[in-house]
């Protein structure tokens, strides 16, 4: 990782973060998952600051994440809801779910914010069989293999005009390789082709350094779909 990447994240968080309500919280999010032994794979401070941002300017009431781990980018996407808004997370591991409660229960936000604990296709399909209405924003970052059945999922999920994000679709390069055999690099693979071959979806990409390396994310909007709110076929 170049130093200059660092230097340069510190110097814009120094100077566009920290001045939002949640900042002691998300603050004390990141040192409970650190204590607790997480991987430190959260989104970095701008990068949570974006989502936070992005959320706004869609207007979302409605948040779905899938992948929660301590719930430090549940926190930045929570801060852009109204008082009467909703969160659901996803989380497969239920220490880190439980984990994440706590966070959230910090940052006063257990109201708005619900952690589902288990496998999130398994999590998605309940909330399709439950006739769950559409979220207006949803944010894909757990396990890169499952990409492609995560936006299966998310436009069942979806309406037009939901905003749909995904983290880590570069992978330091390795995106560009057909011949990986890295299951996460396919299933990014895959997941980038479906993007750009859904005539519901209009989808860019943008390649990010800084503290956390090299890599990017995806960003969606759903132009138009069918309501259909049956289960995907196994």
């Amino acid at each position: 990782m170049k130093r200059i990447w660092k230097d340069v994240d510190r110097y814009l968080e120094e100077r566009l973060c920290g001045s939002e309500p949640e900042a002691e919280a998300l603050d004390a999010a990141l040192l409970a998952n650190r204590e607790a032994g997480l991987p430190a794979i959260d989104v970095s401070r701008s990068q949570g600051k974006l989502l936070q941002l992005l959320a706004r300017m869609s207007g979302a009431r409605r948040v779905l994440e899938i992948g929660t781990l301590g719930g430090y980018s549940t926190i930045w996407l929570a801060g852009a809801l109204p008082a009467d808004g909703r969160l659901i997370t996803l989380e497969l591991e239920a220490e880190h779910a439980e984990l994440a409660r706590g966070n959230l229960r910090r940052a006063g936000l257990e109201r708005l914010v619900e952690v589902r604990q288990g496998a999130a296709l398994d999590s998605l399909d309940e909330l399709i069989a439950d006739g769950e209405e559409p979220f207006d924003f949803i944010f894909i970052d757990a396990d890169k293999p499952n990409n492609p059945a995560y936006l299966e999922r998310a436009l069942r999920l979806s309406r037009p005009g939901t905003v749909i994000i995904a983290d880590n679709i570069v992978r330091g390069g390795e995106v560009v390789d057909g011949k990986s055999t890295d299951p996460r690099v396919q299933g990014i693979r895959k997941f980038l082709e479906q993007l750009g071959a859904d005539r519901r979806l209009s989808a860019a990409a943008l390649q990010t350094v800084g503290g956390k390396g090299y890599d990017g994310f995806a960003v969606a909007i759903v132009n138009g779909l069918e309501q259909d709110r049956s289960l995907l076929d196994a």
